[in-house]
């Protein structure tokens, strides 16, 4: 008689979902079942094992599978000029551009999908950190801060690691200056890990090959970061990125690989101390306030609504949708309130 599927399997290992279809096939021979010589046919059972991609939970994208096995590392990261070129920065999931004294501004990478062995130069804490990390927990490393930033990163829930904790997990470059050449070898932080293993995904993802509809088209905006830290966003079709400037200049990493990622999200944020550029100011990044994502070559305005510290934020559109980014690496930029952002259609 002919073949037919028996059984169908589907078995969750290590977060990878694996699909096993197991179909017997009866061989009927001339003699009802038995060779020549009258013995028994044997069955015969064919395999099929398909294995789906693992998707790191900070990009949306297929990644390593012990994404799913360990947490979130933080690093902050310098943004100076005397700091470049950085390392790491085109490896992490997410990366945020905040303000700190003086106008300038300083970047929290976060590493989930990717284990870097150098990641830097690290800086120091500041108070907006404990605001980013709170939703992922996991490791957070930085160079050391002052005693009031200190203070509150201590009430994020994450496995803290300056350069005395850290031990062998930072190493200095001798060939660079201080306090430029710190950095943090992510790939050994992961044994350190903290809570929300593996961290919740900060935002929603359109399906793969999906081009989006809303907003208008863009090809380039200007984030007006003050003290000479604008940055400039070009939206690069051949990569279906948005290629990042700095300092008049594009912006790459030690190895000279550009910095280009799938999706920009600009949240507008109120800093406490009247101005963004004080010492101890911190960006409120729990409430509501304006948005502007940039994502497959387009502009969608929106809102950001954050009202649990403990969860990411929402990015909402003009009619209050969700909207959905590219899979892949995603920078949030926190502007003060008041500073302006410009794009070209």
């Amino acid at each position: 008689m002919a073949g037919r599927p028996d059984r169908r399997t589907v078995a969750l290992v290590g977060g990878v979902v694996v699909v096993v279809a197991a179909v017997i096939v009866v061989l009927v021979l001339r003699s009802g079942g038995s060779d020549d010589a009258g013995r028994p046919t044997p069955s015969t059972t064919t395999t099929t094992t398909t294995v789906a991609p693992v998707l790191a939970p900070l990009t949306g994208a297929p990644g390593d599978p012990a994404a799913l096995d360990r947490c979130v590392v933080t690093v902050k990261i310098d943004n100076t000029q005397a700091a470049r070129p950085q390392s790491g920065l085109d490896v992490a999931d997410v990366v945020y551009e905040e303000v700190v004294e003086g106008g300038i501004t300083r970047l929290a990478a976060m590493f989930n999908g990717r284990a870097p062995d150098r990641v830097g130069p690290v800086r120091s804490v500041r108070k907006t950190d404990q605001s980013l990390v709170r939703p992922v927990g996991g490791v957070f490393a930085y160079s050391g801060g002052a005693p009031y930033a200190v203070a509150s990163i201590a009430t994020a829930p994450v496995v803290r690691l300056d350069e005395t904790a850290a031990g062998d997990l930072m190493l200095r470059d001798g060939a660079r200056q201080a306090p430029h050449n710190l950095y943090a070898r992510v790939d050994a932080m992961y044994g350190r890990c903290g809570p929300k293993v593996p961290p919740p995904p900060l935002f929603a993802y359109r399906p793969r090959g999906v081009t989006p509809t809303r907003g208008v088209p863009v090809t380039s905006a200007v984030v007006g970061f003050r003290s000479g830290f604008a940055v400039t966003w070009t939206w690069d079709p051949g990569r279906r990125a948005f290629a990042r400037s700095i300092f008049g200049a594009p912006d790459s990493v030690e190895s000279g690989t550009p910095i280009t990622p799938r999706n920009v999200v600009v949240m507008w944020a109120r800093y406490t101390g009247g101005t963004a550029s004080g010492f101890g100011a911190e960006a409120e990044l729990t409430g509501t306030g304006r948005l502007l994502v940039l994502t497959g070559g387009r502009r969608i305005e929106g809102s950001w609504t954050r009202p649990d510290p403990d969860r990411p934020a929402r990015l909402l559109d003009a009619n209050g949708s969700e909207i959905l980014l590219s899979r892949g690496q995603t920078w949030v930029e926190l502007p003060e309130d008041s500073y302006p952002v410009t794009t070209q259609p």
